[in-house]
């Protein structure tokens, strides 16, 4: 019995050797495409830090001095509930997401390269914004934008998933992921018209930030992707 097992792992020649060596099938699951993501969304919500600096505070102006860096704390605060709200939905969409592929792969990456690039335009809004003038629109226009590339990426990946449902766990319809789809689009569209609102206001725009997070704290996307219950009709439901 055990030479049949052995028998039906493929096997290839080793170069040079002519000695057979077993072939094992590339892995599919998504465990570490999720253990790869930690990691990066880890380090950029600890970057994020850096962009508080220490105040050269006169002797007794400590804290008219910290006073003073209320940007960067503002800014820090938004993109760290920002991010961890990112990290939220990716664990919430890998839940339902049983198989990656390739382009499944490459599209993560993408989102990985937008949130890991985060630090440096909540430095840029944090540096500027107090400042107003053209300075502080140009900085929270860039804010705008990162965002609203980071939110097409997202889209892209439901895209995707919506292409391929068999990469999804059992019970997820395509109705669902198109709703999904359909409820990210929010972040993109509404981000990319911050970058118009940032040249009027910079400080109104980082209302639009905090609306735009509670909004995306909730889950839209990812609790209507659910699997359907057994007496499910195909109407579109909300998880409690």
């Amino acid at each position: 019995m055990a030479d049949e097992s052995r028998a039906r792992i493929p096997r290839r020649l080793i170069p040079g050797l002519g000695a057979p060596a077993a072939t094992a099938a590339p892995s599919s699951t998504t465990r570490r495409l999720e253990a790869f993501s930690d990691g990066v969304i880890a380090i950029a919500i600890t970057l994020l830090v850096l962009q508080i600096s220490i105040p050269d505070a006169a002797p007794g102006g400590l804290l008219d001095a910290l006073g003073e860096q209320w940007p960067s704390y503002a800014a820090f605060v938004l993109s760290f509930v920002v991010i961890g709200i990112m990290w939220v939905s990716h664990h919430s969409m890998f839940e339902r997401i049983a198989n990656v592929d390739r382009r499944l792969l490459f599209l993560n990456l993408l989102l990985l390269m937008g949130i890991a690039f985060l630090p440096f335009p909540t430095a840029l809004l944090a540096g500027y914004v107090k400042d107003g003038g053209s300075n502080s629109h140009l900085a929270a226009a860039i804010y705008s934008a990162t965002m609203a590339m980071i939110g097409v990426f997202f889209l892209l990946m439901w895209n995707h998933l919506y292409k391929r449902p068999e990469l999804l766990i059992a019970g997820i319809g395509p109705d669902r992921v198109k709703t999904a789809m359909r409820r990210s689009l929010v972040g993109p569209i509404v981000y990319g018209l911050t970058i118009g609102l940032a040249f009027i206001s910079a400080i109104a725009c980082f209302v639009v930030y905090a609306l735009i997070a509670l909004y995306f704290a909730a889950g839209p996307s990812s609790r209507i992707a659910t699997p359907d219950e057994p007496d499910d009709e195909g109407g579109e439901t909300e998880d409690p």
